[in-house]
């Protein structure tokens, strides 16, 4: 026996019984195999099986699914935040707009009352947008987008849609400044549209409300009454609305009336306003019957007819036309 050769192997009994036991399960486990294959009477066997070991399956899966459930969840909340994040863009900005047509669809109306009142009474005009509004109880001023450089002038009279606004008290170059009628150190002289009965109406500091001071008791005046404005002192021309009689009291003397007027024009609202230009004056007033014809006058206690018109005076070198004298009566035939 050479040298290098190690002892020889003897097989162990532990070995030789594993290995026959190992042989056996395979032919155990083929003989099931055949015969469930053949008649099919493991398959009873094997439900009941998966039956019992069901459970253990579910809680073995449970952590998976469970990490499963959790990844959709905060991947489902991700999107729903940014879809409702874009939504609430989507409706800020669809909001924005629509205020916005909101708002020029106003300014559009405001600005086609304008031109329909600069139209309708054939007057001279010129727009300006409002910069700025004061409105306090000391002070009803407005700053206006136009100036010296647009052809503003100082006592412009300043119009909406409704009526008197107020006139120009300053001018720039680039803008101008204009006192409302409701400023209280402002006064319009006015009368009434329906008898002509000439008052003067003050500011009170309110940007709704005018007054009508030192009425006398006898005065024609009603509540309802439209007040416009009477061409007196040359600064406002005649016939542009001032506002409307709402009330009527007496003052603390009980001398007079007070009268509280509402402005026929919108003195908080609107972005634009109208500058007439010199020279201009309302519509004629619509003249009722009991004012067409000659007016009697009223001295003492007796009514007197009006003086016969004055003629006019005939220019030098024209001599007047003589009036060619009424034929005779014809004697008749004897």
């Amino acid at each position: 026996m050479p040298v290098y050769a190690g002892p020889p192997v003897t097989n162990r009994p532990g070995e030789v019984a594993s290995t026959l036991k190992l042989l056996a399960y395979l032919a155990l486990g083929l003989g099931l195999i055949f015969l469930d294959h053949r008649g099919g009477w493991m398959h009873a066997v094997r439900t009941q099986v998966g039956t019992l070991v069901q459970p253990l399956w579910w809680v073995a899966g449970l952590p998976g699914r469970l990490s499963t459930t959790v990844q959709d969840d905060a991947l489902t909340r991700v999107r729903l935040t940014e879809e409702n994040d874009r939504l609430r863009n989507e409706l800020l900005i669809a909001n924005a707009r629509l205020t916005r047509l909101q708002t020029a669809i106003s300014d559009n109306a405001q600005l086609r009352a304008l031109l329909g009142v600069a139209r309708s009474r054939g007057l001279d005009v010129q727009l300006a947008p409002i910069l700025n509004v004061d409105l306090d109880p000391t002070r009803q001023r407005l700053v206006l987008d136009a100036g010296s450089r647009q052809g503003v002038q100082v006592g412009q009279p300043v119009i909406d849609a409704g009526g008197l606004l107020g006139q120009i008290t300053e001018v720039m170059p680039g803008f101008s400044i204009a006192l409302l009628i409701t400023d209280p150190d402002h006064a319009v002289p006015v009368m009434l549209a329906r008898n002509g009965v000439r008052l003067v109406a003050y500011g009170n500091g309110r940007s709704d409300q005018l007054q009508l001071v030192n009425i006398p008791l006898n005065s024609d005046i009603q509540q309802g009454d439209e007040v416009v404005t009477s061409g007196m002192g040359g600064r406002f021309p005649a016939g542009f609305p001032v506002g409307k009689v709402v009330e009527l009291h007496q003052d603390d003397s009980r001398a007079f009336l007070i009268g509280e007027l509402k402005p026929a024009a919108q003195l908080d609202r609107g972005r634009s306003v109208l500058l007439l230009r010199s020279g201009q004056a309302a519509a004629p007033l619509p003249v009722t019957p009991a004012e067409s014809g000659p007016v009697p006058v009223v001295i003492g206690t007796e009514l007197q007819a009006p003086p016969p018109p004055v003629q006019a005076p005939t220019p030098a070198g024209i001599k007047p036309p003589v009036k060619p004298p009424e034929p005779a009566d014809a004697e008749p035939d004897l």
